[in-house]
């Protein structure tokens, strides 16, 4: 019964992990779409923000152009940044869930492997709320990765850098999010 019950449970949580990873790689296409569909022609967003170009890239602007920067390499990168996130996190579901279905391992083993398939579905479901918090916040595009040890968010970037302000706007996103302090948030631009 007691084994039972433990499957049931990894199954829940693997079926918790695909859903994240498909919600992940649904967001990750619509972006990638809307990237592919822009137009040639200058897109007027504000007097003080400035205009892009087809292409995503800020042409003219003020303080927040570094919000708007997007470049069909940097669509790419992101979706394939996430496609290898979530292959990696299936691969290691996979060999956690073969741990619990070997003969012979300890309870304290199978807990273990329970602890961590469990872990991997909290990641993920908090990696997709992150990005999707992050994009209201005004970036094109990011590819979150929590782990035990921090955060990684990684977002596309003017070749000046983001600005302190882009900066603020994601440890605002990661602090309340997660119970990770600043110090543990690596901000990695794609430029």
């Amino acid at each position: 019964m007691n084994s039972l019950k433990r499957n049931a449970v990894i199954m829940t949580v693997v079926l918790f992990v695909c859903v994240a990873a498909y919600l992940n790689w649904s967001y990750g296409k619509e972006a990638a779409d809307a990237a592919g569909e822009a137009s040639a022609t200058p897109i007027a967003l504000s007097p003080d923000v400035g205009a892009l170009s087809g292409d995503g890239v800020m042409i003219e602007g003020g303080d927040d152009a570094s919000l708007f920067y997007d470049t069909a390499v940097s669509a790419s990168f992101f979706a394939e940044a996430r496609i290898n996130r979530r292959q990696a996190r299936d691969a290691a579901v996979e060999t956690l869930a073969s741990v619990n279905n070997a003969d012979g391992a300890s309870q304290e083993v199978l807990d273990g492997a329970l602890e961590k398939i469990t872990a991997i579905a909290a990641f993920s479901q908090k990696e997709a709320e992150i990005e999707a918090l992050i994009r209201a916040k005004g970036f094109t595009d990011c590819v979150a990765f929590l782990s035990d040890d921090g955060v990684k968010i990684t977002v596309p970037a003017p070749a000046a850098g983001l600005s302190t302000v882009d900066v603020a706007k994601i440890t605002e996103v990661v602090t309340s999010e997660t119970d990770f302090s600043p110090t543990a948030l690596q901000i990695i631009e794609v430029k």
